[in-house]
């Protein structure tokens, strides 16, 4: 008979073999089906990165801008490749596929829930950094990007053939083209030209057989899911074809910062009536965020108004007299530049060279090492006993890095359809909220401190933003909008966050999912179900 001892230890040994099955057979599987598709086994040797590898924790850390997702516990993939050409990443789908890998596809890495590079399974990461061209046609006024490459690669590269034109893309210049294309992507310029999904021409895309498409040979439906519909859901996009747009060589920027004992409440609250009717050459925000009062020892809020505008300080200021004296704006607090000059500006980074651009793994000093994003839309004025309410969350000690951003909305979104492409947050917006709750360290105590406070926050809110759906944005991932860890099948669960990213928009989604994926070999936990 044998001894307890002897049965326990006979228990931890199979499940130790059994998790070293789990983990290791697939990746040697799939590392030998690679060796075998001849026509890339020699040039792919190069950009396969394992765990035995020692460039594996470089590769996969270099671009993870959220610290939350570098831990100890946090899911590693078995196999990193950084592909250097096409018949690479269609190898990789062939073999995850044959073998039982799911793949994630990383472009910048600003994936605020990890989407793009963590799973619970055994997953492979495609890591476009390789694909970064960017080729500017300043006559046709167009330009042909790849996913891997930057926002500010690109924008560094508009700069370089032309200072009047510019692609109505995001802010920070670190994140990735492919990721934020794919999940409609707002900025500077989207209430002049709308969002950067709006401006898409054609595509270069792979789909789960392996085969390029682009916008004629994949169809409308598909080409119409890609600019807005979320990666990870249909296909790997390897690059996209952009609309250009037009600049003046001169725009303007301003940030007046006003604290609770100035007034700010009374400003953010005039400011929700204003903004969204402001012209479109407007992009105007507000940040709030908590400081120490100059008057006693306690803290108090600063609400940071900041605007870009497409055009002279001349322009401008008889524009905010008229629409927003209450602000008191003055010529000195506006700055004239160039439109890739405002990119630095916006970044805070104002005083580098335009080179800083082209550094993928350069932090901007406004963002913390770990963060929580969560968003909302507001479709009525909220009540300065509301905006009170709010502003006295951010007061809290543990609300010191937080930031909460709104975004004002109106201009051309007001006359986009909500159907022209997956994003559908156009018309009837007054402006967008950004929750950003930062903490400069991290262990599990303060994790939960901080993102309780994120959920509180969240929760105050819940009566003054939109309703039936409670919308948010997609690139602001957040999977405590409705998800589980596995990634849905269920098109009935899914639609509990589909529906607040897309709203009417998830059952085309869902059908397109169905006919160019139907076996959901793209999945991640937010990602579009087939039926």
């Amino acid at each position: 008979m044998k001894s307890p001892q002897f049965s326990k230890l006979f228990t931890l040994v199979l499940a130790a073999l059994f998790s070293f099955s789990w983990a290791a057979l697939p990746h040697e599987n799939f590392l030998h089906c690679l060796s075998l598709r001849s026509n890339v086994s020699s040039s792919i040797s190069n950009v396969i990165f394992t765990r035995k590898n020692e460039r594996f924790e470089s590769v996969l850390e270099g671009r993870l801008w959220n610290l939350r997702f570098n831990s100890t516990d946090t899911p590693k993939p078995l196999v990193i490749v950084t592909p250097t050409q096409v018949s690479h990443v269609q190898a990789t789908i062939f073999c995850s596929r044959k073998h039982g890998m799911q793949t994630r596809t990383r472009s910048g890495g600003h994936d605020y829930e990890g989407l793009s590079f963590v799973a619970r399974v055994p997953f492979v990461i495609i890591d476009l950094v390789n694909f970064r061209s960017v080729d500017i046609d300043v006559e046709n006024r167009v330009a042909w990007v790849q996913s891997g490459a930057i926002l500010g690669e690109f924008y560094y590269r508009i700069a370089e053939k032309s200072t009047t034109l510019a692609f109505p893309g995001g802010v920070f210049h670190s994140i990735g083209v492919g990721g934020y294309i794919s999940g409609g992507g707002f900025g500077l310029l989207f209430r002049k030209h709308g969002t950067a999904g709006d401006n898409v021409l054609d595509a270069q895309f792979i789909d789960v057989n392996g085969r390029i498409l682009d916008r004629n040979s994949m169809g409308e439906d598909l080409f119409w899911a890609i600019r807005g519909g979320g990666g990870g859901s249909f296909g790997i996009v390897l690059a996209w074809k952009l609309r250009l747009v037009p600049v003046p060589a001169t725009v303007t920027v301003f940030t007046v910062g006003r604290t609770l004992e100035q007034n700010a409440t009374e400003l953010v609250h005039r400011w929700q009536y204003i903004a969204p009717d402001l012209p479109d050459e407007m992009y105007a925000s507000i940040q709030l965020r908590s400081i120490d009062s100059t008057q006693d020892a306690r803290k108090t809020v600063v609400a940071n108004f900041i605007a870009f505008f497409l055009g002279t300080a001349d322009e401008l200021l008889p524009l905010m007299e008229l629409r927003f004296p209450e602000l008191g704006l003055t010529r000195e607090d506006c700055t004239e530049m160039s439109w890739i000059e405002s990119i630095l500006y916006n970044n805070g980074i104002q005083n580098q060279p335009l080179e800083i651009l082209l550094n993928r793994t350069y932090r901007s000093p406004i963002n913390t090492p770990y963060y929580k994003i969560k968003s909302d839309y507001v479709k009525e004025p909220i009540s300065q006993t509301g905006l009170n309410g709010l502003f006295s969350r951010l007061t809290d000690d543990v609300a010191a890095s937080t930031i909460i951003i709104f975004f004002a909305y109106g201009g051309i979104m007001n006359r986009i359809s909500e159907h022209a492409t997956p994003f559908p947050h156009r018309a009837g917006n007054l402006y967008k909220i950004c929750y950003n709750a930062g903490w400069q360290e991290e262990n599990n105590t303060y994790s939960q401190i901080y993102l309780d406070w994120a959920r509180r926050a969240y929760s105050y809110m819940s009566p003054f933003v939109s309703k039936s759906p409670r919308e948010a944005y997609l690139n602001y991932r957040d999977l405590e909008v409705g998800s589980n860890n596995i990634g849905y099948t269920s098109y009935a669960q899914a639609s509990i966050w589909g529906r607040k990213y897309f709203k009417d928009n998830f059952d085309r989604l869902v059908h397109v999912k169905t006919k160019i994926d139907p076996e959901n070999f793209f999945k991640h936990e937010q990602s579009i179900p087939p039926f």
